[in-house]
């Protein structure tokens, strides 16, 4: 497949153009592009976030974010997929409030030189924040575009110092069943796990994310530490994470174990590979502004659009069998 490099993309061509310029022209009105300023700050001195939301510090743009307009807060936070909390899209908005992200531990173990239980500050604080604006696919074939606020996920893993023998990084989430009321029904098994490749964990686009927006991640939307993974479906970046283990095998995943013909291990976006129930050839964008729940269908870009950046990694590699 012919993959184009990213300058290539004109932004209306990934964003329908009438709710591009819409929301580009919003901006402009603020005076908020072409200055040099954070978008996600711009974006939310505008936007209302509730004032519950801390401001996060210290953050730095990244020239690895997308030219898109972002979703706005409200669409991120109220419209996505949660099953711990329950499996509307809603629900993790509404049943979310008494989850409770601080304080907060990681298991780090497997085959690394530096393992244990480690608190959020740890992780975190020795790393400079980044904002990430990516375009995010879910395999329901809808999409959005966020400015997550994060840290590239190899620049946490080398202090943890992986051996030879870890060729995967296995994840899990939180199981508090008197907090996500969705863990106390059998939907799926629980924790919900997720694995990437060492080569996947450790690329540049590989975000381990502690906000959206200027503010650290709301728990609807994974609370307090969750992965984005830009270029693969929405539910490998797994939310809320207790666990990283570094494994020498394949790490088991849940959606995988849940249905192993209809998700695949890699999970790269890939509009010539559909889903027994969704096409990916085309995605709706969540676009609630325009007085619908999705904007106009548009075409999806094999990838999520990140192909010159990632599909290096799968050379060989038969991406139709290993969906």
């Amino acid at each position: 497949m012919l993959i184009k490099k990213p300058a290539e993309f004109k932004p209306s061509e990934i964003t329908p153009e009438s709710v591009f310029l819409k929301r580009r022209n919003l901006l402009r009105a603020a005076g908020f592009l072409g200055a040099g300023t954070l978008l996600s700050q711009a974006l939310a001195a505008g936007d209302g976030i509730p004032p519950q939301y801390k401001r996060l510090a210290g953050v730095r743009r990244s020239p690895l974010s997308t030219r898109d307009a972002p979703n706005t807060f409200e669409e991120v936070t109220e419209y996505n997929n949660y099953y711990e909390f329950g499996t509307d899209k809603a629900d993790p908005a509404a049943e979310s409030a008494k989850f409770k992200p601080k304080p907060w531990k990681v298991q780090i173990d497997g085959e690394a030189a530096v393992t244990g239980s480690f608190d959020f500050d740890s992780i975190v604080k020795p790393h400079t924040l980044e904002e990430r604006i990516y375009r995010f696919r879910c395999v329901e074939a809808w999409s959005m575009v966020v400015p997550w606020i994060g840290i590239p996920l190899g620049d946490v893993i080398r202090r943890y110092q992986p051996t030879s023998k870890a060729k995967y990084v296995a994840f899990e989430t939180v199981v508090r069943p008197s907090e996500m009321p969705g863990q106390k029904y059998p939907v799926l098994d629980w924790p919900y796990m997720e694995g990437l490749t060492m080569a996947e964990a450790m690329h540049p686009l590989t975000l381990l994310v502690v906000g959206v927006y200027g503010v650290e991640l709301p728990n609807q939307n994974g609370a307090p530490l969750r992965l984005i993974v830009p270029w693969k479906y929405g539910f490998k970046s797994i939310k809320s994470i207790v666990r990283i283990r570094f494994t020498e095998k394949q790490p088991p995943t849940t959606w995988n174990l849940s249905g192993p013909n209809e998700y695949g291990f890699y999970a790269n976006v890939n509009p010539k590979v559909d889903h027994p129930r969704w096409s990916q050839a085309s995605e709706r964008r969540v676009a609630s502004g325009l007085g619908s729940l999705f904007a106009a269908r548009q075409d999806t870009l094999p990838f999520n659009g990140y192909g010159a950046q990632v599909a290096s990694l799968y050379t060989g590699l038969d991406l139709v069998r290993n969906f």
